[in-house]
């Protein structure tokens, strides 16, 4: 059993190897099977402000249509969330620190099990622990050693810290010639881009020696500032470094709470600031709304009978290829009826409005007359549909589909007929 983070006296197998430590490699080898629950509410609440829909004790599940990176970069952009992420670099701390701080909470180490919607296979898992915080909200540390495909591993670990409020790199021993090529990925990650996140931390668990000077150009001109810590010994100097940067930051952003103990992890000695994640209304812009967590397949989901328009939508979700549908006034952009899964009917409301209006600017600028939006725009994996509802000024359907299964033809003549019959009087 893993001990309270200030009680941990050395970082053991976890440090200088590259073999994970068996409580790690037991996580690693669980597989994990979705479970129903008895009540839906609980399954869908929407004021839950967290990433993926908690089905048992240490595990939360999302479902995706996209690839894992992407869909939880959206998670983020839409809650504009506050968290840590912890990154290894030549060393394995990440696991040993969520463990001790699970410890010190007196909680699990919680697991984030990414799936494919439709299908229930598991295409990511990541970990992290959560620190309790002000106003019943906690504080999620993740560390970025997800265990997924190649591509999928890297990609999550560059949005984990590109949208975290603090990014932390553990540096193991590493001779200069490597540590270059060991930073690159994280060079690149901000030079291309977008990375919100402002604040990197770095802790070596090793004598420094050139990561000064190699970390001292990763900032440059993106805004990112960047610090290092005294060498980290054992886990509870890692640690306290990291809530010590922790606080700066939220003091910078101008934070009033100040941050809180748990009684169960108060140390006896070496107290540590457990952080709590506060966000003010002037450090961030109000998030959309989170639409809740769809059901494995979308055609499961209730039918609301008194409202026609979601009668109309269901009928279209059900178009080969199709991903989510949104009829919504251009006007006002209110959502009339929404099907599917993401983007959420919010999104694709406030987005098509967008398109709409980018559309009439360009015919303006070009003298060419205004009309309702029929609009098919082709991205590099979808296809986005725009059409005004005939029998219905300043109402549109807005859809996003897989361009892998959808023919946009097809599409349109099925539309066509929907409209013809289907339309809501």
């Amino acid at each position: 059993m893993a001990k309270p983070i200030h009680e941990m006296s050395q970082w053991d197998a976890s440090i200088h190897n590259s073999r994970v430590p068996e409580a790690w490699q037991a996580t690693r080898a669980q597989t994990q099977a979705t479970q129903i629950l008895d009540d839906q509410e609980e399954y869908l609440a929407p004021e839950r402000r967290e990433i993926g829909r908690r089905i048992g004790d240490q595990t939360h599940e999302m479902f995706v249509v996209c690839d894992p990176a992407e869909a939880v970069q959206q998670q983020f952009q839409q809650w504009a969330c506050d968290f840590i992420a912890i990154h290894d670099i030549a060393t394995d701390s990440s696991p040993r620190i969520l463990a001790g701080l699970a410890a010190a909470t007196q909680r699990k180490v919680q697991h984030l099990v990414i799936r494919r919607q439709g299908h229930g296979m598991a295409l990511a898992t990541m970990e992290f622990a959560e620190l309790p915080g002000a106003n019943g909200q906690a504080l999620r540390v993740y560390s970025t050693r997800v265990d997924a495909d190649t591509r999928q591993r890297a990609e999550l670990a560059r949005v984990l810290l590109a949208y975290s409020r603090l990014g932390v790199v553990m540096v193991g021993s590493l001779p200069p010639h490597a540590l270059e090529g060991a930073l690159q990925p994280l060079r690149d990650g901000i030079a291309r881009g977008p990375w919100p996140g402002r604040n990197l931390l770095f802790v070596p668990l090793s004598p420094p020696g050139s990561l000064h000077q190699q970390v001292s150009q990763l900032g440059g001109r993106t805004g990112v500032q960047v610090s290092i810590a005294p060498q980290a010994v054992k886990p509870s100097d890692a640690w306290t470094a990291i809530s010590t940067a922790w606080n700066r930051v939220r003091g910078e952003a101008g934070a009033a709470a100040s941050p809180t103990v748990p009684p169960a992890a108060a140390p006896t000695r070496d107290p540590i600031a457990y952080p709590a994640p506060v966000r003010t209304a002037a450090a961030a812009p109000a998030p959309l709304p989170m639409q809740p967590m769809p059901p494995t397949r979308p055609s499961a989901a209730p039918v609301d009978h008194g409202n026609p328009w979601q009668t109309y939508v269901k009928q279209c979700i059900e178009i080969t290829g199709m991903i989510s549908c949104c009829v919504f006034e251009l006007s006002t952009q209110r959502t009339l009826a929404h099907a599917g899964s993401r983007p959420g009917p919010a999104s694709l409301a406030t987005q098509g409005a967008a398109l709409h209006e980018a559309a009439n600017s360009a015919a303006k600028a070009m003298g060419l007359p205004i009309g309702p939006p029929d609009i098919s725009v082709t991205l590099s994996g979808h296809h986005l549909v725009l059409r005004a509802i005939p029998g219905h000024p300043g109402v549109a359907l807005h859809a996003v589909l897989d361009s892998h299964a959808a023919n946009p033809m097809l599409v349109r003549v099925k539309l066509q007929r929907l409209e013809q019959d289907r339309t809501p009087a």
